[in-house]
């Protein structure tokens, strides 16, 4: 019986990876951009409730890294979540913060788990894209009509405030979560009709305490960034599908 070698050091020695360092000029420009909307937004808007601001850096952050197809975004999408959810509580958009509670976190860290398991080839700085078959296409159309209904009665109990945008904000969510375990493209296109959604759901709260205007800025500057990562993640997908044929191809001659 052979004798079990021991690991080296190398082995062992787990790779730090500096997630700033892979950002382009554009997307240096952009989050700052995104930065400096949130928090012109929130001290025009004479704010002192710090957890909105502090919850759209972090949201905005997340989706700049998200975009890349970097696991950290999820990371940083984690902490939005939780924070998001206080925010919501505070109003009484119950809905909102069961949904990032009892679904997006969860859901996020599946995508988490998801994305760190399958790197692409270019290094654990990028995820590799995954495909949209029409039997998952099926799973989601189905349950996200069932997951809607189904908090729309929830909701409804809570005397959420705006049942039916909150309800339709459900049904988005579910589905752009969903997309985002399957790393694929369309998760983005998901969410950027989820932001339009809350756009509009943080405008009438807006109506009541101008407080929330940064909530409205924030999810307008996230509407930018889910758009430029959508069109990230399908130049990502093209790029990947190239270099896979092309391998294929390689080992084919060989």
């Amino acid at each position: 019986m052979k004798d079990k070698q021991p690991r080296t050091d190398k082995q062992h020695k787990i790779k730090l990876r500096n997630p700033f360092k892979a950002l382009t000029k554009f997307e240096w420009a952009l989050w700052i951009f995104s930065l400096t909307a949130v928090t012109v937004s929130f001290f025009a808007a004479k704010n002192t409730d710090y957890s909105t601001l502090a919850v759209s850096l972090i949201g905005v952050s997340a989706l700049i890294f998200a975009a890349k197809g970097d696991a950290f975004g999820l990371m940083l999408m984690l902490c939005f979540s939780a924070v998001y959810a206080f925010v919501s509580y505070c109003f009484g958009y119950y809905g909102e913060m069961i949904i990032y509670l009892c679904m997006q976190m969860p859901v996020c860290t599946a995508s988490l788990i998801s994305w760190l398991k399958n790197p692409s080839k270019n290094g654990a700085g990028e995820v590799k894209v995954g495909k949209l078959t029409p039997k998952y296409i099926a799973i989601i159309a189905v349950s996200a009509v069932a997951v809607t209904t189904a908090f729309y009665f929830i909701l409804r109990a809570f005397n959420t405030e705006n049942l039916i945008v909150s309800t339709i904000s459900v049904g988005t969510s579910f589905v752009a979560l969903f997309l985002m375990v399957l790393r694929v493209p369309a998760y983005a296109a998901a969410f950027t009709i989820n932001d339009i959604v809350l756009i509009a759901l943080w405008s009438f709260a807006c109506a009541r305490s101008l407080n929330y205007i940064p909530m409205v800025v924030c999810f307008a500057v996230f509407l930018i960034n889910d758009i430029y990562g959508f069109i990230s993640w399908t130049k990502r997908k093209k790029r990947q599908t190239a270099e896979e044929t092309d391998s294929s191809h390689f080992d084919q001659a060989n």
